[in-house]
């Protein structure tokens, strides 16, 4: 088997030589930078993404391991749905360090610490100058219910938040969730939230889904919360509810066009905490990334089914 590296990302060189001599196969890892063209045309499996420039060359592939959950490039790949090519992703493997960090941003809002971090600067005391919320009793709602969404909503029981849920699948609540709706009730759950999460994976159906109107319809003060994939919420609406005040603040891990531009409005967004789609980074997660690749290759090389396959025409 040959397996050709693609990826930008995880590059270890040790993990890959253990790879190659547990199961046996050869793993081709180009410099950053160089194109694909040259080592696609005989290889069985692909770890990262695959081109619609590079796929039609790829006449012996059979595989695609995606490093992250997220596999939206797929929609830019004519072909690739309809044909035989195999693809899995990460699902499971970042799930806990995103609601960590889901929670790194919620908390750093109702408790003031940005405000905190500010006096701390010009050595003032100033107590009782801010005014921090708890948790308790607000409503969480969640856009997306899969790995990710339940880890999120295990941390909101934690803090006794209420939690309600939607999802293009009709999936039991669990994780303490009170009710998870179905998609067309999105409104409904922007009206009921005071914090709106949105973990919902990018394709043309969640692409602009969450609108000005949706986060209109959320309560003066709420939150927004985006950790799964920039362009699901529309950024100069978000941008207007901060300025105005609708929103008492919002965090992004992830933006529509990555690495966030210099001058894009949201650099200055009042209240806005943008990290650059990291919420997944952790030693945890790099091991369990490692553990289903490995897992996976092992599976493909034995003619075993593969872990994590998407269905690639819904696009998770």
């Amino acid at each position: 088997m040959k397996l050709l590296v693609t990826s930008p990302f995880q590059r270890d060189p040790q993990r890959f030589a253990e790879l190659e001599q547990r199961h046996g196969v050869q793993i081709i890892v180009p410099e950053r930078g160089v194109p694909m063209a040259p080592f696609i045309g005989d290889v069985d499996a692909v770890y990262g993404q695959v081109t619609a420039d590079d796929f039609p060359s790829a006449k012996k592939l059979r595989w695609v391991q995606s490093p992250s959950a997220g596999v939206e490039w797929m929609w830019r790949v004519p072909g690739l749905q309809e044909s035989e090519v195999a693809v899995t992703n990460m699902r499971g493997a970042h799930a806990v360090t995103i609601a960590e960090h889901t929670f790194a941003m919620l908390l750093t809002h109702t408790r003031a610490l940005r405000g905190f971090q500010e006096h701390q600067r010009e050595h003032n005391w100033g107590r009782g100058e801010l005014e921090p919320v708890a948790l308790k009793g607000r409503t969480m709602g969640i856009i997306g219910f899969g790995n990710i969404g339940r880890a999120i909503a295990r941390r909101a029981t934690g803090f006794e938040m209420r939690v309600l849920a939607v999802d293009i699948e009709s999936v039991p609540p669990g994780e303490g969730v009170e009710q998870v709706w179905p998609l067309s009730r999105l409104s409904d759950l922007c009206r009921e939230a005071d914090v709106l999460v949105i973990s919902a994976p990018m394709t043309p159906t969640t692409r602009g889904m969450v609108k000005q109107e949706h986060l209109r319809a959320m309560k003066r003060g709420s939150f927004v919360l985006q950790m799964s994939r920039g362009g699901i919420v529309n950024e100069p609406a978000l941008v207007d509810a901060l300025e105005e005040g609708h929103l008492a603040g919002a965090g992004l891990d992830v933006t529509e066009t990555e690495p966030l531009p210099v001058g894009d409005p949201l650099w200055t967004a009042p209240n806005l905490i943008v990290t650059p789609h990291t919420s997944a980074a952790s030693p945890l997660t790099t091991d369990l990334v490692w553990s289903i690749f490995s897992d996976n290759v092992g599976r493909f090389v034995r003619g075993e089914p593969l872990v994590n396959l998407v269905d690639k025409r819904r696009g998770w």
